[in-house]
């Protein structure tokens, strides 16, 4: 897996999980308990995983909903 997004902003990563859903591809977010166990303080960031094949796909529909900037 391949990470393509990283951000403490839960309500954010549920958007692109909605929005890479829509899209047809599978996510997983990593580091959730152990950023909760830290006391959501910031310190530890989520990450939003998807398969390496589908990691250009998942780029190109992040970055059309202006989500990921500069090129793909």
């Amino acid at each position: 897996m391949i990470e393509i997004y990283r951000t403490n902003d839960i309500v954010k990563i549920s958007w692109l999980q909605a929005l890479l859903s829509d899209g047809g591809i599978e996510c997983a977010v990593l580091d959730q308990h152990a950023s909760i166990i830290e006391g959501s303080i910031g310190a530890i960031q989520r990450r939003v995983m998807v398969l390496e094949e589908d990691a250009l796909r998942a780029r190109r529909i992040l970055h059309d909903a202006g989500e990921i900037e500069g090129d793909i």
